[in-house]
């Protein structure tokens, strides 16, 4: 299945909402005014674009119409899409230039975070890297034994301790290990605790402070896992992670489940951190790297609304 069939049906329960009440809207008007895009603002809130992307979106379709002498409301449909594949453009790609290069992965507890990181694994080892993983995570013994699990099934190797260890210390013996088995990629898992945010600022701190000693020119991702089917929940979170953790990029999981897409905009829009991949679906293969034009594609795609996909 293609990129595209993957993100096209990932997006549907979105998809459905938001294309049924953008074609309601647009057949209820004859010409486009302020009460059209008043309605518009009001759809994409609904999709948990929030209230500040919403806005800006409709005042950026307000300009493209003027500039462009639109007069047909059923034109807004490939301007809207247009407007959303600009707005999330940018940062998306993951800098891993350096041998090794590293990915720390954060996320609160039921969000995929273990899931993706075995994802993200087989994603890379497929593409000829040799992956190692640091399950450092301590706080919890699940998720040492989950990433164990998941380092079996996508074939990688894995280095960890017991609960309770030094989480900083897990990283070391895995950027040892990498060095010594010549490793494309590390992975580290982490502990992602906001109830006590000073605890997990400590801990990310020691950790990169490992990191910038033992491999100091390395190419260093901080991926941030989120559940979209949490809505704005998700951007609240993305939040207060950012003030923590530095984050470069979000995974955002669940996206099938859900009719709050929209989330994505609002992130990107208003935390200006990129979404570098999305989970649509259960398959190991089903973490994909995010694609702005596909995204919008999927969004607005009419064709896979008529084919019920």
């Amino acid at each position: 299945m293609g990129l595209f069939s993957k993100i096209g049906q990932g997006l549907k329960k979105t998809r459905d909402s938001l294309m049924n009440s953008v074609n309601s809207v647009l057949r209820s008007f004859t010409k486009i005014d302020d009460g059209l895009f008043e309605e518009l603002e009001e759809i994409l809130i609904m999709a948990d674009a929030g209230a500040a992307t919403s806005a800006k979106i409709c005042e950026t379709l307000k300009s493209k119409v003027k500039e462009q002498g639109v007069t047909d409301p059923e034109t807004i449909k490939g301007l809207l899409k247009d407007t959303v594949s600009e707005m999330l453009s940018g940062g998306q790609e993951m800098n891993l230039s350096t041998v090794p290069s590293v990915i720390l992965v954060i996320g609160v507890n039921g969000v995929g975070k273990t899931t993706s990181i075995g994802k993200l694994a087989a994603k890379y080892k497929s593409e000829g890297k040799k992956v190692i993983l640091g399950a450092a995570d301590t706080f919890r013994a699940a998720a040492i034994e989950q990433l164990d699990i998941w380092a079996q099934r996508a074939g990688v190797e894995i280095v960890k301790h017991t609960q309770g260890s030094d989480p900083a210390a897990v990283v070391y013996d895995t950027i040892a290990a990498a060095k010594a088995r010549k490793a494309d990629i590390i992975i580290c898992d982490t502990a992602g605790r906001l109830h006590n945010k000073k605890n997990l600022m400590d801990e990310l701190a020691k950790i990169n402070r490992v990191i910038s000693r033992e491999l100091p020119d390395a190419d260093k991702e901080v991926l941030l896992v989120l559940d979209a089917t949490t809505g704005q929940n998700a951007v609240n979170q993305a939040r207060e992670f950012k003030n923590a953790a530095g984050i470069t990029g979000i995974i955002l999981t669940k996206l099938d489940g859900t009719a709050k897409g929209g989330v994505v905009l609002a992130i990107r829009e208003e935390l200006g951190i990129p979404v570098k991949f999305v989970g649509v679906g259960e398959g190991l293969d089903d973490l994909q790297p995010f694609v702005p034009d596909e995204f919008a594609d999927g969004l607005f795609a009419e064709k896979l609304m008529r084919a019920g996909k």
